[in-house]
Parts: structure tokens; sequence; C-alpha cells
């Protein structure tokens, strides 16, 4: 009988900027959604696509322009964005995965050199820590679209030591919906950082997102983090 190679998918995506003039962001976060590839999501799609398809859309959800209400969305109202949210989030809550964030607060960060060395510290110590895990894996595939070749650089540097690692640049955004988690992530996990820290949100944040949304969200996503 064939051995079939557990493989192990790592998802990041990012949302800030390395940038560090007026208009810059003050926060920089990385999410990471982990999946073994032996758990299958096919159930949690269906349920995912069959919420997509009652709010008319099947698209990729980037939960940045869906907040503000731009690209895609900008004819959508806010209960029919509400209800794109919420479909990615449940989602996300029922698949079997693992979810990790990052988050840099920029304010206290001089320029990219300093962030760069606490976005790499903050990574490594991350990889560290599912270390003895990620090595159960016969074969670990990163999927990273390089949308800021600074954070890919880090992330390439940091594994290469390690042979059984593919790291994908080009793959499909809309049909990749673990991707779209970690896009999802590293926008609430900005939003709940903000609250923790009394930081004054965007109108379009404040307009979407309730208090009661935001201590939901904390409580509902606690035992999938790392």
């Amino acid at each position: 009988m064939l051995k079939i190679k557990r493989r192990l998918n790592i998802f990041i995506d990012e949302s800030g900027d390395f940038g560090f003039t007026k208009g810059s962001s003050e926060l920089y976060g990385i999410s990471f959604t982990i999946h073994e590839s032996d758990n299958s999501i096919k159930e949690d799609l269906e349920y995912l696509n069959n919420r997509l398809k009652k709010a008319n859309y099947d698209g990729m959800i980037h939960l940045a322009d869906l907040v503000a209400r731009r690209g895609d969305y900008v004819h959508f109202n806010l209960e029919q964005r509400k209800n794109i949210f919420w479909s990615i989030f449940h989602f996300s809550r029922k698949v079997p995965v693992k979810i990790h964030t990052i988050i840099v607060d920029k304010r206290y960060k001089n320029n990219k050199t300093q962030l760069n060395k606490e976005l790499a510290t903050s990574i490594n110590n991350f990889f560290n820590s599912i270390n003895n895990y990620m090595n159960e894996f016969e074969k670990i595939v990163i999927y990273y679209d390089n949308g800021q070749e600074s954070l890919g650089a880090i992330i390439d540097t940091l594994l290469i030591n390690k042979n059984n690692i593919e790291h994908r640049i080009n793959f499909n955004h809309k049909e990749k919906r673990l991707f779209q988690v970690s896009d999802m992530l590293t926008f609430v996990d900005k939003i709940i950082y903000k609250h923790n820290h009394n930081m004054k949100m965007t109108r379009a944040e404040t307009y979407f997102f309730s208090v009661k949304d935001i201590l939901g969200i904390i409580r509902q996503l606690k035992n999938k983090r790392l």
C-alpha cells in the first residue's frame, strides 16, 4: 500500500505597510492559518459557499475592502457586507485549523530597519514554538504571495534550513479560502489590538464592528490560537 505523505499547509497574509511617513499604518499584522492536509475541509467549504451564495457573493473575501465598502463591495449595503464577514468568520471558527497573529505597534518603532528586526524576531519565535510540530510532516507548503517582498524575504530566510519547505507564491486567491482566513485575521486582530490598547478606530471600523462583536470574536477564536 502506497504511503500517503503528511503535508502541512501554512497560509500567510499581512496587513499594514513598512512606511513611517504621514498616512502610513500604525499597526503591522501577520496572520498564519495552519492546516493539516489530511484533515478534510470539504464540508466546511460547502458551508461557507452556501452562506456566501445567500449573500449573493462568490468572490475572494478581502476584509479591508469589505469593511471600507470599496472595490468589489462598493454596491453592497452594511447588512450584505456583514453577512459576508460572518460567513468567513464562522468558517474559520468551524474549520480544522490553528491560527496565530503577530501585531507590531509601529508607534514604538522609528524606521523600517527596526520594524524588520521586530518582525523577524517575532516570526522566528513563532516558528521555533511550533518546530517540533512542523517536524512531524514530510512536507510543508507555505502559501504567501509575496505581496510585500520584505516580508517574503524574512519568511524564506527563517526557513532556509528546512529542506521540506515549498513556498508557493502563485496560487488562486479566490479558491484558497484558508488564505482568506489569514486575510480576515490580520484585520480583526488589529481591531482587537486597538480595542485592547484604547487606540482610535477608523469611522468604517466603528460603523462595522460593535464592542459586542469584538468581544464575541475574541471569545470564539480563543481555542483556535497557537
